[in-house]
Parts: structure tokens; C-alpha cells; sequence
């Protein structure tokens, strides 16, 4: 068993042009005097790092370390979610997912996914760079289109589209082996690997890569009807990332899991903060305390409701109260006696 590390903050959702929010050091000081002790980093937000240069430059990763250690703070880990997204896009969601790339790579899909694998090599190396072995993305999505089966799939579909996307990311996971860092896929709706079933096929895919792995976001699980607790049993080898984000699931007489195309407060299945929701926070930590898992424990704040605000401020106790200093001894310990075979043999009979 090991303990939690935690409570840290994914910054994604918090940066904007107005302070606290505008830079590294302002977001920070912010960060910590909620209580956070470290901070997950959108490597598409050029206010928080320099891909690559911290790609390139140990230095430079010793320095921006240094920036954030100076309010108390880790860099947990640096994500790729967007970049990840544009490794693998349908071209029905082109104009849609152009916004994740720079400008100049609009309406250019080849070159957008050139792009978006050599963000993600980057982000592997600037993890590298910093002392972190695991790294998050999204798998992108080829086949999600199709996700529902109607008109019928024609036969073979999946496999060609899991083998497409397993070529993609072939180059990117190729670099991740090489600087030791682990690929966590966030298990998420819109991407191709968004349950368990699916990051099966795709880690068959490319070879049963060993830096195929996952970040774990329960918050995902509920707005699918997926069983969460029993997902940590089964993947648990595989979950080397978590994210501390809440959702609830509330079905009606007019809507369901598809939610009929209505905004995120209006839907059956929506976010919401942490405490908010329905997820059994206190049955995860325990599986992922009792598994061994000793990574970081990220707040993701996407409630339709609360503000970011008063989501962070609450976060980062929610996440302490959670968090289990496993013990190192057996309750009974006082009860035992030390180990004796003539003794053992006696006791069955022997």
C-alpha cells in the first residue's frame, strides 16, 4: 500500500488575462495559499512554460522548478490534452478542433498532426527534463463518429481505425520509451479510447506498449454509465495518474447518457464540484491507497454550477480529508507471535 500524494491543482481551467490567473508566479502563490501542494501544467498555455525550450534545456526545467518550489509547490506533471486531441482528428471535427492549434496550421490537417505528435515528443522530454516518469493526453479519436452503430459498421472498421490511431501515436510513445516517461490516456468520451474496452484495443494496437497507460478521471466513468470502483480492479497496473473531479448522473423521462444536445447545466449527466457530485470519492482513494498507487491526487474543475473559485477554495480540503496515511503495521500485530515451523506444524496436526 502506499499513500496519496496531494492535494494539487490542474491549471487549465484557472488561467485568464486578469491576476491571479495571468502568470506562473501569480497562479502559484494563488495555488498555495489554498493549500494546494502542487500544480498539474497545460503545456499549451505559453504563460505557464516554454514547451520547447523545456524540452531542450535541463536548465531552463531546473529554473522554472525552481519558480514553482518557491511558493511551496511540485510541478506534478505536464499535460498534452490538447495537442493529443489533434494527433488523430476525424475530418468531420476539423473546423472544430482547429482552435487547439496555432493559426497557421488551420485547414491544414496533415501538418496540424505534425504538429501535434512533435508537442507531445516535446512534452515527453520536458518531463524527462524535470524529474517526472508520467505524462497526460488524450488518444484523439478516428472512430467516434461511428461510436453508436448505426448505420451498422462495415466489418472491420474498428480494427483499421485503432490500427491508424496505434501508427500515430507509434513515433510518440517510441520517444516516451526512450526517456522513460509513461503515457496516461485520459479515459475519456469523444476520444477513441474512452472506456476500458477501448484503451484495451488500442494498447493491442501498438504492440502492448508498455507506456500505454492511464489517467484515471471517475468523473468520465459516471456520465457513461460505467462501473468506476470496479474499473480500478480491473486496470489498476495501468492507472498512474488521477484526476479529483466530481459528476453526477440523473436520468429523465426526455433525456439520457446522450444528454439531446443540451448545454452542460441542462444535460442528465454534468460535472460538478468536488463534494457535489455523486462519485464515492472515500471507496476510490481507498482502492488506489490499497493498490499501491502513489502518484498525485489533481483537482479538475468543470462544475457547471460553482465557480472556479469556490471550486479551488474547497478543493484542496476536500482532496486532504480523502487523502489516507496507510498504515504500516496489522491492527492485530499485538496479538501475534513470532514465527516458530515446530509451532505451525502443531497447530494443523503435524
Amino acid at each position: 500500500m502506499k499513500t496519496i500524494k496531494g492535494p494539487a491543482i490542474f491549471l487549465a481551467q484557472f488561467m485568464g488575462d486578469e491576476a491571479p490567473f495571468n502568470s506562473l508566479e501569480n497562479i502559484c502563490k494563488w495555488a498555495a495559499d489554498l493549500g494546494y501542494k502542487g500544480v498539474q501544467i497545460p503545456t499549451w498555455e505559453s504563460r505557464l512554460i516554454d514547451l520547447k525550450t523545456a524540452a531542450e534545456s535541463k536548465n531552463y526545467c531546473d529554473e522554472l522548478k525552481g519558480k514553482v518550489g518557491e511558493h511551496g509547490l511540485e510541478i506534478t506533471e505536464l499535460s498534452t490534452h490538447l495537442q493529443g486531441q489533434l494527433v488523430a482528428v476525424h475530418p468531420a471535427y476539423d473546423l472544430q478542433f482547429n482552435a487547439f492549434a496555432p493559426a497557421e496550421y488551420h485547414n491544414n490537417p496533415k501538418a496540424r498532426t505534425e504538429w501535434a505528435k512533435q508537442q507531445v515528443m516535446w512534452a515527453l522530454r520536458a518531463s524527462r527534463n524535470l524529474g517526472i516518469d508520467v505524462h497526460v493526453s488524450f488518444s484523439g479519436a478516428l472512430i467516434w463518429h461511428t461510436m453508436y452503430p448505426w448505420p451498422q459498421r462495415p466489418e472491420g472498421l474498428v480494427e483499421t481505425g485503432f490500427k491508424e490511431l496505434a501508427k500515430r501515436w507509434e513515433p510518440i510513445l517510441n520517444v516516451a520509451e526512450e526517456v522513460g516517461v509513461d503515457v496516461c490516456y485520459e479515459i475519456h468520451p469523444g476520444e477513441d479510447v474512452h472506456d476500458g474496452v477501448t484503451f484495451e484495443m488500442f494498447r493491442e494496437a501498438t504492440g502492448n506498449h508498455k507506456r500505454v497507460n492511464i489517467l484515471y478521471d471517475p468523473s468520465h466513468f459516471v456520465l457513461q454509465q460505467l462501473d468506476y470502483l470496479a474499473f480500478i480492479d480491473i486496470y489498476k497496473d495501468f492507472i498512474k495518474m488521477f484526476h479529483v473531479k466530481d459528476a453526477e448522473f440523473n436520468s429523465t423521462g426526455r433525456q439520457g447518457v446522450y444528454g439531446g444536445f443540451q448545454s452542460w447545466i441542462n444535460r442528465a449527466g454534468r460535472f460538478r464540484s468536488l463534494g457535489d457530485g455523486q462519485v464515492d470519492f472515500k471507496n476510490i482513494f481507498t482502492k488506489l491507497s490499497q493498490y499501491g498507487y502513489d502518484g498525485w491526487a489533481v483537482m479538475e474543475w468543470e462544475c457547471c454550477i460553482k465557480s472556479p473559485e469556490q471550486g479551488a477554495r474547497e478543493g484542496a480540503p476536500f482532496i486532504q480529508k480523502h487523502i489516507i496515511e496507510v498504515t504500516e503495521k496489522a491492527f492485530d500485530d499485538f496479538a501475534g507471535g513470532g514465527a516458530d515451523e515446530e509451532l505451525n506444524r502443531k497447530i494443523i496436526g503435524l
